[in-house]
């Protein structure tokens, strides 16, 4: 298809200076600590980039587009992630480190939110040229992303009308300053790449983000990553689950969880139908770089819509 020769070729492109120095407010849900967006700040900043930071305070993995709607971001009751800020500091402040970097005590969409609507005016008078969320600290693929921070702060971004990319990593890039200099590398050849065709116009067209996930991969085995056009699909490799007693699942218990309680869990592996062979989550499984467009919005489908209409033909006034 022609659209899949353009998304190779886009993706083909290296990593290069930038043509233009751009705009970035980074975010993510991990927490302003996680050494992932540390690494990929300093990066885009040694390309020239002048980049905001604004991300949770604690890890927020999980907690999707959720808001806590009129609550008073008062004092830290605890540390944030990595102790770098205190309890007792403000519930919204800077890195003592890096006055670039803001940490927020909420959601991850709050954090976002905090970039746009505060930072951003104050820096540049305006919005960000680009807002990129993460990488985050797993990859965000298949049905799991309805829960993902990392991914609902792109659409966020994106129902503003911002160009926005949500970047995932694997989890063994948790808390490994070396695996994390290497997602930051790739994360900036991806940039580069849509920089390449963008020019000075925007990065993405009008409501379109992207969802890029990196595969599992060891010290110094990025570079020869794959880079795939992919679709969320239906296949995952990881499902969400209830369970009626947390301490009989296997993969509760492996994270320490003993109680015998009912609560969420998830399921881990699956195969993939040949009608999936696309999907997201089983493209990354085979160690692709997938790259999943993402339509901002609920509105469905021109037929999906007609097929409606008629069903409530009877119903509807119009």
């Amino acid at each position: 298809m022609k659209f899949n020769r353009i998304a190779v070729a886009l993706l083909a492109v290296g990593a290069a200076s930038p043509a233009f120095a751009l705009n970035i407010l980074l975010t993510n849900d991990d927490g302003f600590a996680a050494p992932n967006i540390r690494a990929l700040y300093a990066k885009l900043k040694a390309a020239g980039h002048d980049v905001i930071v604004s991300a949770p305070c604690q890890n927020q993995s999980g907690k999707g587009a959720s808001l806590n709607f009129l609550t008073p971001l008062t004092p830290l009751t605890k540390d944030c992630r990595g102790g770098a800020v205190k309890a007792g500091a403000p519930g919204v402040g800077i890195d003592p480190s890096i006055a670039d970097i803001n940490y927020v005590d909420g959601t991850p969409v709050m954090a976002t939110m905090y970039g746009l609507d505060v930072l951003a005016p104050a820096r540049w008078g305006k919005a960000p040229d680009v807002v990129i969320s993460g990488p985050n600290e797993g990859q965000n693929l298949g049905a799991i992303v309805n829960t993902s921070g990392t991914v609902s702060n792109a659409v966020f971004a994106a129902n503003r009308g911002l160009p926005s990319i949500a970047i995932s990593a694997d989890t063994n890039t948790t808390d490994n300053a070396v695996l994390a200099d290497e997602v930051a590398m790739l994360s900036l050849k991806l940039l580069a790449a849509l920089q390449a065709k963008a020019g000075t116009g925007p990065l993405l067209p009008a409501g379109v983000a992207l969802n890029v996930n990196f595969p599992t991969f060891t010290s110094g085995g990025s570079a020869k990553l794959p880079w795939v056009f992919a679709r969320f699909g239906t296949f995952s490799t990881t499902t969400p689950k209830f369970v009626a007693d947390l301490s009989k699942d296997p993969i509760a218990s492996g994270y320490g969880v003993k109680v015998p309680y009912p609560g969420v869990t998830f399921a881990i592996g699956g195969t993939p139908t040949g009608a999936e062979a696309d999907n997201e989550a089983a493209l990354n499984a085979k160690g692709n770089v997938t790259v999943t467009a993402m339509q901002v919005g609920f509105e469905a489908r021109p037929q999906s819509q007609q097929w409606l209409r008629l069903r409530l033909r009877d119903l509807l006034a119009k």
